[in-house]
């Protein structure tokens, strides 16, 4: 690489290498792969700056000065840019030009400490000529913006960590509270809680398909439906509440609600009547283009148009931005510059000829309140667009729709409107109630304008849909079919990504481009997951809603946190300090965080510590009706029946299945899980040797067979004999035989003499087959407690496996249980639209998975593999291929080690004693040998760690180490009652 006088420094890779393509051989180009150093958490603070910013990161009695740290996978980056900056007389920051890119800007000055001129490059395409102009209007890094990012970054720190430990100690350990993703979860609680009280309520109206001669004189046929009986408004689906019944403005109006018998009656007797033109009416149609697009605005319509994600949509966005195809991403404005208005010009004219083009140039307006950062809107870079076709070869498929879209939008949006005319008529018929109006309505596109662009226009001469035959008052005609049509009002459709961000937009909360990374967090976190395109929140979401708005209303209050925005632009045009704003946030300080009111608040720090006491049962428990709540529990969300106990006296419960969604969990369908889940154990008989019960029950695990001694309570501690059902199994059909063969597990298979490899003596070994967590399997025990283990092929196996294939078994080479034949797939779904491939779902080591046979996506537990639709395999492969292939962790000690591993190879080995274990070597086996011991015994892990005095992740990870080095395949957990 060429080494230049002048360093240029921007975020990215792909964009170091586009920018370096247009710039001389004096200027060297390098990435500093987005920021090189950040808040430190507070594990990272040195012990002598413990008291001063060990709680945050930040020292908020000393002006919120933050404590910044250079990460580890930071220092080479580092590095090469400082011995890069070495050999430079000038530094030039080329970073994107919104705030965050201002802070990367500032936070590399701060860093690498230049002696050299520092100067600012701006632009908004990556295109040899913006390029070139950047380099003569160079400014000084702008510390507003710098203030005000700053300020969001410090801002955010103080609420998650004040925050967060509140929802630890109270709905769970792991949650996490933000600024933006807390009020963004409660916007889709709030629209599943509408969902849930909704009550739907049928109505009806009659549809009549009438006949008139058209222009060449042939009958043609069109549909009209009842709008007005008697003179009164036929009822429609707005005349009604969310409770079902008819809104207070409907009866008012006297509409006419018509139930299923009376549309069936009256549509009998307009069969056989005259329909006659009451009125014609015929109006000028006209649509105008919508302005360019805008970060909200592209997430939006790559969500609707495109079935994107709004991750997808900024993923796909920033690599069209930096390899020269689109201007910048993030951006509030719709304002196109004079050149792109030219270009934009003359690729309508190009494609689609003069008469498409607008009277004159079109310029729009950006009407979002507190939209910042004066860029243009997105569009196609450079002063003469390039057609979709023209970078076909050189875009991937997501890439290129993405792009198709924004050219589409540009080139509309100075693109002449669609016109045309619609026409509604309306047809009397007389009946028994009274006189029957029918009404029917048709758009005609005679020109389509801007649609032409899009390729949804319609040819109204030629296939209008809607087109009506000539009518005139008063002319009769005849109903070929009068039939009733019966409806029923919808709930309130959930959010989907491109919905929320709109409202978002909307309420003035967060910025655009932040929008992605907002709901790709609450989906991470467990609180939201999707079905299709909607976004359901989970149980927790309910939870960590209700704390908040119990007991931090404010901070969760929709305008509250658009007034911190506010708060956030008046920083970063210089008319107020990120401190004295972080001071009235904190500590409130007299005045409104956001609004320059004096009213007197409590800042953030005193409202968590007079909290007080938090009943955390009731924050975990949310009412469905009749006595029964759904809880949100260690384990998961489950059903609890107040109103009906069992024969101990507690409350009925039963697990909530992933597949349900909140708004489906009704009272009729509680009652149904708890009645098939938790309704009490079913006797199945009498075990012959010991007089016990047998009984079929339900647990957190799943279904089990016990066994009940006489006179056995649970009262002291002992617990019954268990076992786990089979797959195959069902607890609605189980027999008592196939429950005493469970319980007889392990079944000893056989006892035979074989030769100890080790010591070439003979031994008597003791082989049983039982079923595990990872399958049935056979283990072959010695007289020392040595054991093997081997995989059976299926569960009936373990009760017909004989001596001979038990010694077949043990007899051929142990493998891994990821090197077993393959299984065939669960289902096929078709060839997957953007590569080609057959995809299938397959039965993984970790669950269900889809795979085209290149890219494998995890199948989401709100997916059931027997019903999940191709459509959606198709979007949820689309989005891993979009999200790349994961990071892989490396060991540090191979790194660090390689060189000196490569020199000890080449010199001739040492022969040394064999290595004494360490102490803590020595203390590893054995704990490994107990917490198989008590794995062996059907205990959880959790117990087990409690028992040994360590933690549960110690014992996943032995529990991991034993099933990997000895083929331990863990007995299924026995449920704690």
């Amino acid at each position: 690489m060429a080494t230049g006088s002048k360093l240029v420094i921007v975020e990215s890779p792909a964009k170091a290498k586009k920018i370096g393509g247009y710039l001389g051989k004096e200027y060297r180009v390098l990435a500093s792969v987005g920021h090189i150093r950040d808040l430190a958490q507070p594990s990272q603070v040195p012990a002598d700056k413990k008291a001063q910013f060990g709680k945050f990161g930040v020292d908020v009695n000393d002006g919120f000065t933050p404590y910044y740290i250079v990460g580890a996978d930071k220092r080479k980056t580092v590095s090469e840019l400082r011995s890069a900056l070495k050999d430079a007389d000038e530094l030039f920051l080329a970073t994107d030009e919104d705030r965050e890119g201002e802070a990367i800007a500032w936070h590399l000055v701060q860093t690498l400490k230049p002696k050299v001129p520092v100067k600012r490059m701006v632009f908004h395409e990556i295109t040899p000529e913006a390029i070139r102009a950047s380099l003569e209007h160079t400014r000084q890094v702008d510390g507003n913006m710098v203030d005000a990012q700053e300020t969001r970054r410090v801002l955010d720190r103080l609420y998650g960590y004040e925050l967060s430990p509140v929802l630890w100690r109270k709905v769970g350990p792991g949650l996490s509270a933000g600024r933006v993703q807390s009020v963004a979860t409660r916007l889709i609680v709030e629209r599943e809680r509408e969902r849930m009280a909704f009550v739907r309520a049928p109505y009806w109206d009659v549809v009549a398909t009438l006949q008139a001669p058209d222009a060449l004189g042939a009958l043609a046929g069109f549909e009209a439906r009842l709008v007005s009986l008697d003179g009164h408004r036929v009822a429609g689906s707005k005349d009604f509440a969310d409770d079902g019944r008819l809104t207070d403005a409907a009866r008012r109006d006297g509409v006419a609600r018509l139930d299923a018998a009376g549309a069936d009656r009256l549509a009998d007797e307009l069969s056989d009547v005259t329909f006659t033109v009451a009125s014609l009416e015929t109006k000028p149609y006209r649509r105008r283009p919508l302005p360019p697009f805008t970060t909200s605005t592209l997430q939006q319509a790559a969500g609707n148009r495109l079935g994107m994600s709004s991750r997808q949509t900024m993923r796909a966005a920033q690599s069209l931005y930096e390899n020269g195809y689109i201007t910048y991403m993030r951006t509030d404005s719709v304002t196109l510059s004079h050149e792109a208005i030219a270009a934009a010009r003359d690729s309508v004219e190009r494609e689609f000829g003069r008469q498409y083009l607008s009277d004159g140039p079109r310029q729009y307006a950006t009407k979002t309140a507190g939209a910042q950062e004066a860029h243009e809107c997105i569009r196609p870079a450079g002063a003469h667009f390039r057609d979709p076709a023209q970078v076909a070869s050189a875009l991937p498929p997501d890439q290129l729709k993405l792009y198709t879209l924004i050219w589409q939008r540009t080139l509309a949006s100075q693109m002449a409107d669609a016109t045309g005319s619609t026409a509604t008529a309306r047809f009397a018929a007389p009946s028994s109630q009274g006189e029957a109006v029918f009404q029917t309505s048709g758009t005609v596109i005679e020109f389509p304008g801007f649609l032409r662009v899009f390729g949804d226009h319609r040819d109204a001469k030629r296939d209008d849909d809607n087109a009506l035959p000539p009518l005139t008052n008063g002319q009769e005609l005849a109903a070929t079919q009068v039939q009733a049509d019966g409806h029923e009002t919808q709930p309130p459709a959930r959010y989907t990504e491109a919905s929320l961000v709109k409202t978002l937009e909307a309420k003035e909360i967060g910025r655009p481009s932040t929008y992605a990374s907002i709901i790709s967090t609450i989906i991470d976190r467990g609180y939201v997951y999707e079905r299709g395109r909607a976004l359901i929140p989970s149980w927790l979401a309910f939870a960590v809603t209700k704390l908040l708005e119990t007991k931090f209303p404010k901070l969760v209050d929709y305008q509250f946190t658009a007034d911190m925005e506010h708060g956030l632009d008046l920083i970063a045009h210089g008319r107020e300090t990120g401190k004295e704003w972080l001071t009235a946030f904190y500590f409130g300080t007299g005045k409104d965080a956001a609004r320059d009111e004096q009213d007197v608040h409590e800042g953030l720090q005193q409202q968590v510590a007079q909290l007080g006491e938090i009943d955390a049962r009731a924050i975990n428990t949310i009412e469905i009706g009749d006595g029964i709540n759904v809880r949100v529990g260690r384990y998961g969300p489950y059903l609890e029946d107040t109103a009906h106990l069992d024969a101990e006296g507690n409350p009925k419960r039963a697990s909530v299945p992933d597949t349900v969604a909140p708004d489906e969990l009704t009272v009729d369908k509680a009652r149904e899980l708890i009645a098939s889940n938790a309704g009490g154990p079913r006797v199945l008989g009498t075990e012959p040797a010991t007089g016990g019960t047998v009984e079929v029950r339900s647990g957190r695990f799943g279904p089990y067979v016990a066994l009940v001694l006489p006179g056995q309570d649970g009262q002291d501690g002992e617990k019954p004999k268990m076992a786990s059902l089979f797959k195959s199994m069902k607890p609605e059909t189980l027999t008592l035989d196939d429950a005493l063969k469970l319980l007889a597990l392990p079944r000893e298979v056989c006892r035979y003499e074989e030769t100890d490899a080790k010591t070439g003596e003979m031994r008597e070994v003791t082989v049983s087959a039982n079923n595990g967590r990872y399958g049935p399997y056979l283990t072959k025990t010695g007289a020392d407690g040595s054991t093997d283990t081997r995989s059976l092929g299926s569960e009936d196996e373990i009760f017909t496996v004989t001596e001979a294939q038990a010694r077949d078994l043990f007899a051929q080479p142990k493998y891994g249980r990821r090197r077993g034949a393959a299984k065939p797939p669960l289902r096929e779904l078709g060839q997957d639209p953007t590569s080609g491939k057959p995809v299938t779902i397959k039965e993984g080591f970790y669950g269900p998975y889809i795979t085209d046979g290149e890219t494998n996506r995890s199948l989401p537990k709100q997916y059931d593999p027997k019903t999940v639709s191709a459509e959606d395999a198709y979007r949820l492969l689309a989005e891993k291929r979009a999200a790349g292939p994961a990071k892989k962790r490396g060991r540090k000690a191979a790194a660090k080690g390689g060189a000196k591993s490569a020199k000890s190879a080449k010199s001739p080995a040492k022969k040394t004693a064999a290595r004494k274990p360490s102490a803590a070597e020595a203390a590893r086996t054995e704990r490994r040998g107990k917490v198989r011991a008590l794995a062996d015994q059907g205990w959880a892990n959790t117990r087990i760690a409690k028992e040994l005095g360590t933690t549960a992740a110690t014992v996943k990870k032995d529990l991991d180490y034993l099933a990997e080095h000895d083929h331990y395949d863990r007995p299924p957990v026995i449920p704690a009652r």
